[in-house]
């Protein structure tokens, strides 16, 4: 299901500058599956972040507002924002996103977040973004944005789910995979999906951590993770960004600290 309206005027005044947050208006909401949408919203104009950043959004309950952060989908140069969400049973903040509507009034903070950007890692070849779920948002991002195209010679994204349906962004990632940018001077990408839990769904079907450490990954992409040319970025279930962690230790990569740039960046995420 994906509905969605033309951006207009907001349909409540502008927040003052001196308040922490932006209210704007839901332009579009899309699911993938029922429990598994993305929603853009209008943008404020001096709202700007870095790909693979977070916002916090707001949402009305009786309550008052629920605040939680979302990783931004949209490139950094579009004028509305994108986001990608899950929906939890009982949830504070998943109950009023059920209801989310197009026109329907959502808060935006003013300040973005994070720390899963390509700035933390020391110049590469080859970067590497691997995600579990929702994890996958913060990496649409990042390849919808020309400068990392232009920064490394591959772009390799995998994206393990369980059902082939979770696949959000599929279409969209293939075809840049498709497209033979390296003879115009920019990275050549390779979209590799996992689905876990439907026999034959994808090539690939065991968790990333299994395919790291067998080799499979590495055979997969056609290309070797190596300490001197290859980075990568980990976003999404806890116990996977630790396990990999840990198995990227042993091989000899480091996460950055302040001031020095590392091989490895990570961000719990579900």
């Amino acid at each position: 299901m994906n509905l969605s309206l033309d951006p207009q005027t907001p349909i409540r005044p502008a927040a003052a500058d001196t308040q922490k947050w932006t209210t704007e208006r839901v332009l579009e909401v899309r699911y993938w599956t029922p429990t598994l949408l993305s929603f853009r919203t209008s943008r404020d104009e001096g709202f700007r972040f870095t790909p693979g950043q977070y916002a916090r959004l707001g949402l009305s309950t009786d309550g008052g507002i629920v605040w939680r952060p979302f990783s931004m989908v949209s490139a950094i140069a579009d004028d509305s924002l994108e986001f990608l969400a899950v929906l939890v049973p009982g949830g504070a903040f998943s109950g009023p996103l059920e209801r989310l509507r197009v026109g329907d009034a959502i808060d935006v903070e003013r300040s973005s977040f994070g720390f899963l950007t390509t700035a933390q890692l020391a110049a590469g070849r080859q970067l590497w973004m691997l995600a579990t779920g929702t994890g996958i948002g913060p990496f649409v991002s990042i390849v919808r944005d020309a400068a990392v195209w232009r920064a490394f010679e591959r772009l390799i994204v995998v994206h393990s789910v369980r059902r082939s349906a979770e696949l959000a962004y599929r279409e969209e990632l293939d075809a840049l995979a498709a497209d033979d940018t390296s003879a115009r001077g920019r990275a050549r990408m390779t979209y590799l999906p996992v689905v876990t839990r439907e026999a034959g769904a994808t090539t690939l079907s065991t968790r990333i951590p299994e395919l790291f450490a067998d080799g499979h990954l590495e055979e997969a992409a056609g290309t070797p993770l190596r300490v001197e040319t290859s980075r990568l970025m980990i976003c999404g279930n806890p116990a996977m960004a630790l396990t990999l962690r840990q198995l990227l230790s042993k091989r000899g990569f480091a996460t950055g600290r302040r001031g020095v740039t590392g091989q490895m960046a990570f961000e719990k995420y579900w």
